[in-house]
């Protein structure tokens, strides 16, 4: 399929303005992502419809704590990713092309089979997930448009890179998003995922002045993202930038990938982050990865009261006429 946001350059080149990359694409190549394929001139996708994964997950797993807890996401994803993450969780299908010689796989799938699936197992989201919904920017706005046609909530689980032009046609129908704050260093982004920090901030803070519900997760790395400054930093940027409502996910780190030399995240260090986040004014502070912690659990930010109660990605709730604390009637923030 033609890609929608691209314009041509001489001599048949053309400019993908899909994420903030812009790469330049002669004939015959493809873009950094490895899925968008220059053919003579014209900017095509090589994964519309090709699905390698779908799946109906918790909405607790993307994660989203703040969206319909309790309830089904169905979650699709595409090969490819336009980060090259040297801890990328999902490597095999996200760094499926570049990995292997630009291989394309995946089950051909119409957004409208996507769509009635969904309905059929339950589901009340469509979760775009598991590698980098923008690089299947296409697929994803069509099922979107589709979704939203048949009351089902669209949710993008993201890092964060699409331009204003994609996320300016996605905000219509996009409802909520979970978005990897991978680090506030622009070191980190250049050297361990191959991009720039500011585009992510940029796009959060569009988000959020386009009235989604936006939820933010930082994986804590020994010794790379995991200074009290630098999650200073971050707590400060999502007070001041996004409100103190945003919920922030500090997630424990496990050997992976291109990275089996650190070691797993301490315990103490996720316990850090969640009282700098907290002291900074964020309402609402999950530590992930850490099973039977409670640090899953949503507190009342007022009485301090467990209002959302976490286990194993099932949740129980405690609140009253829709989103009020049942112990002191107080505003939980989200969509419930």
């Amino acid at each position: 399929m033609e890609a929608l946001l691209y314009r041509p350059l001489e001599n048949r080149a053309v400019r993908c303005e899909l994420c903030a990359h812009r790469c330049k694409i002669l004939p015959g190549q493809r873009g950094l992502c490895q899925v968008r394929e220059n053919r003579d001139g014209q900017l095509v996708s090589l994964v519309y419809g090709r699905l390698i994964a779908q799946h109906v997950d918790p909405i607790e797993k993307k994660p989203l704590f703040h969206l319909l807890p309790d309830s089904r996401a169905y979650s699709i994803a595409t090969v490819g990713c336009n980060f090259s993450c040297r801890f990328c969780q999902n490597a095999d299908i996200a760094q499926m092309p570049s990995d292997h010689q630009g291989a394309i796989v995946g089950r051909p799938v119409t957004p409208e089979a996507v769509v009635a699936d969904a309905r059929a197992k339950a589901c009340a989201s469509i979760a775009y997930t598991y590698t980098e919904p923008t690089v299947f920017f296409e697929f994803a706005l069509d099922v979107a448009r589709q979704a939203h046609t048949a009351g089902l909530r669209n949710i993008f689980v993201t890092n964060g890179y699409m331009s204003a032009k994609a996320l300016d046609m996605l905000l219509p129908v996009l409802d909520a998003a979970n978005v990897d704050l991978k680090s506030f260093s622009k070191a980190f982004y250049r050297d361990v995922c191959g991009a720039r920090l500011a585009p992510v901030k940029d796009t959060l803070i569009r988000m959020k002045k386009g009235g989604m519900l936006v939820e933010v997760t930082t994986l804590l790395i020994p010794g790379l993202n995991d200074s009290p400054e630098e999650l200073q930093a971050i707590a400060d940027f999502l007070v001041n930038d996004l409100g103190p409502e945003t919920p922030w996910h500090i997630s424990r780190f496990h050997p992976t990938y291109r990275m089996m030399d650190r070691t797993a995240t301490p315990v103490k260090t996720l316990a850090m982050a969640r009282d700098i986040g907290m002291a900074a004014g964020l309402r609402y502070v999950y530590m992930g990865n850490v099973p039977g912690s409670g640090g899953e659990n949503t507190l009342c930010p007022d009485c301090g009261n467990i209002v959302i109660n976490r286990f194993q990605y099932r949740s129980r709730t405690n609140l009253i006429d829709g989103n009020h604390c049942a112990y002191c009637n107080q505003v939980i923030d989200g969509i419930f």
